[in-house]
């Protein structure tokens, strides 16, 4: 559905984006992260048909940005990071302008526009001013906005930019409701955790230039190198450690408040062993799991050059 090749934007001497390469397929959801100012917007804005690159090609579902912008327009919906909103209309007044510029007529249109208000839970709010929403409301209401044509493809620029914790998790709800229903998605953030459980790929730009771009499950491999695991035991913890550090796949232990930290050398992934060895020397096993990896801590780790 989207294929960028060698795709460029120079202003100046300055790169916004330097030959960035992408391939998404129907369904996918990708996140692109990255920190403000790293050529996120630039690349949708590109993809939007709102701006022209310096070079590079670009297709959105096979049409060329050059060639056939209107084509593509007619398949994407584009939530810019800022919009404006009419606050002198009302929530459905709002949405059947948009309709009507999208030339949905007739009965149908006031349809399209209640059934997008249900899918982003904001049926209640149809006779009410826009002026009158709260910020998590008014983005709810932008992305209504953008699917009133049933686009193929979103382009959603920080959608829970500004937002409380409460509105962003209604907002990454919404979004894994658009992912079920079949959309090809790419959402960008600098808020690493609204998209770990979101997409299925995820792209990493830095300095205009796509430094990642894998699955989620080869990003968080290519990350860990070595295997960290939390264990307690009911009882000394003092001794758990030290006999553990003794063993030879242990390459280092922390003690905290919630039990032991033990990172495993590198390549030692089975730790079985680790767990008879403190059984057999009667300590009562009470926690033994793998320490989950998050894109946070992958972005920190490949931005700053740990692995390539």
């Amino acid at each position: 559905m989207i294929e960028i090749r060698d795709l460029t934007k120079k202003y100046g001497e300055l790169y916004a984006i330097h030959k960035i390469e992408l391939n998404l397929e129907r369904g996918d959801v990708f996140g692109f992260i990255g920190p403000n100012g790293a050529g996120k917007t630039t690349t949708m804005r590109i993809l939007a048909t709102l701006l022209n690159p310096t070079w590079g090609e670009a297709y959105v579902g096979g049409y060329s940005i050059y060639t056939k912008p209107k084509e593509i327009r007619r398949i994407i919906g584009y939530m810019p990071d800022f919009f404006g909103v009419y606050d002198n209309m009302k929530v459905l007044e709002y949405l059947e302008f948009f309709a009507a510029a999208y030339r949905i007529k007739g009965p149908e249109r006031r349809k399209v526009c209640n059934e997008v208000l249900e899918l982003v839970d904001l049926g209640y709010k149809r006779d009410a001013l826009v002026t009158s929403l709260s910020r998590g409301m008014t983005q709810r209401l932008g992305l209504a906005r953008v699917l009133l044509h049933d686009p193929q493809v979103l382009l959603l620029d920080e959608p829970a930019s500004g937002l409380d914790p409460r509105a962003r998790i209604e907002i990454r709800g919404l979004l894994k409701e658009l992912r079920n229903l079949g959309k090809t998605i790419m959402v960008s953030s600098h808020i690493l955790p609204e998209l770990a459980d979101i997409c299925n790929k995820i792209g990493i730009i830095e300095r205009g230039e796509l430094i990642v771009n894998a699955n989620v499950e080869e990003v968080m491999r290519q990350v860990r190198v070595q295997m960290v695991l939390k264990i307690d035991v009911r009882g000394n913890r003092e001794a758990a450690a030290r006999l553990l550090e003794e063993h030879e796949i242990v390459d280092l232990i922390a003690t905290g408040d919630e039990g032991l930290k033990v990172t495993l050398s590198a390549g030692d992934h089975d730790y079985s062993q680790l767990a008879r060895l403190l059984v057999e020397n009667g300590h009562e096993l009470t926690l033994l799991a793998e320490e989950e990896l998050n894109l946070e801590t992958a972005f920190m780790a490949l931005t700053k050059g740990i692995t390539s």
